[in-house]
């Protein structure tokens, strides 16, 4: 029972501390990510930044019901899902949606990098921001149609014993398919294969990019971001490839009757869905690192745009309030 206990405590522990890290970090991932992508003209322009963009906004959102969520649950006890039927059925598709919506533009901008890098004219006009656009908005149709069945198999069920609410997949149908489908391809195995497939594409590209007559902003551009994406895919598969493996572990011994091994599989479970959160967290902190590129695009954007407007700004209020006294 001790032994049990001291389990629970770490996990509780972990959920808190590196979750509440993993929340804050990420927030000011998402932010500072969307901060450079859309402030200059060049990343708008691109459909690769386009992908990356709307997958960090969709990252941020998903930190609040998808992390915070987890942590009050798991960190702190508060289970909003077992208060609220709305929110019980509301929170799995919301998570679903992010979920896809996000490894899909991960796929697709790794897609789009190599179709952008390739040495064939006509696949380079796959490449193209008006393209990426409608695509996403089929992404998005597509995830909100897979995400509706969730909503109708997720209720409450009282417990007999505490007579308290719990929430859980109640058709048996649906968990079959979302711990043995979902879960272990739609949500890590699909998507990271593909990323890995189109990024080793795109680096072989990019090696011979240097032969070709490119103009040098677009060569740079397209070397910068095809590098960015490369070490993103590299970071996906470290974080989100072992939810595989313990989702299959999960499968086979998380019915267990044995206290101690369910203490054990449930720390191991807690861990991985932390580590899994890291690949909502971790962009922005992935560009300035590979990129000396878009470290000086983000000096540039806070201290050429964004200090020189608020500078203006403050000048004009000041003239402003003068003119008026």
């Amino acid at each position: 029972m001790a032994t049990q206990s001291i389990f629970q405590y770490i996990c509780q522990q972990v959920v808190i501390y590196i979750g509440l890290f993993l929340f804050i970090a990420g927030l000011i991932s998402g932010l500072l990510t969307l901060l450079v992508f859309l402030s200059l003209r060049t990343f708008r322009q691109k459909s690769c930044a386009f992908y990356l963009t709307i997958m960090s906004l969709v990252n941020t959102f998903h930190l609040f019901t998808g992390l915070f969520t987890y942590i009050m649950i798991n960190g702190f006890g508060i289970n909003w899902l077992n208060m609220s039927l709305f929110y019980c059925k509301f929170r799995p598709f919301y998570v679903q949606l992010c979920t896809l919506i996000s490894f899909s533009c991960m796929c697709l901008a790794t897609i789009d990098q190599f179709f952008a890098t390739c040495s064939y004219i006509r696949w380079q006009r796959l490449s193209n921001i008006k393209l990426a656009r409608y695509i996403l908005i089929v992404v998005t149709l597509a995830a909100i149609l897979h995400g509706i069945p969730s909503i109708f198999s997720y209720g409450h069920i009282s417990s007999p014993t505490t007579g308290e609410n719990n929430c859980i997949i109640m058709n048996t149908a649906f968990r079959k398919y979302y711990y043995y489908f979902y879960v272990p391809v739609l949500q890590s195995t699909l998507p990271i294969s593909i990323m890995i497939l189109f990024g080793i594409l795109a680096y072989r590209n990019v090696q011979q990019i240097a032969f070709r007559t490119i103009p040098l902003v677009r060569r740079e551009l397209d070397k910068q971001l095809t590098t960015m994406v490369l070490v993103q895919i590299f970071y996906d598969a470290i974080v989100v490839t072992p939810s595989v493996f313990i989702n299959i572990i999960m499968t086979i011994y998380g019915s267990t009757s044995n206290s101690l091994l369910a203490a054990q599989l449930n720390s191991i479970s807690v861990l991985g869905i932390i580590l899994y959160y890291f690949h909502y967290a971790g962009s922005f902190y992935i560009y300035v690192s590979v990129s000396k590129r878009f470290r000086q695009q983000f000096l540039y954007v806070l201290s050429t745009i964004h200090v020189t407007q608020c500078c203006r700004l403050t000048i004009n209020n000041n003239q402003i309030q003068t003119e008026i006294s």
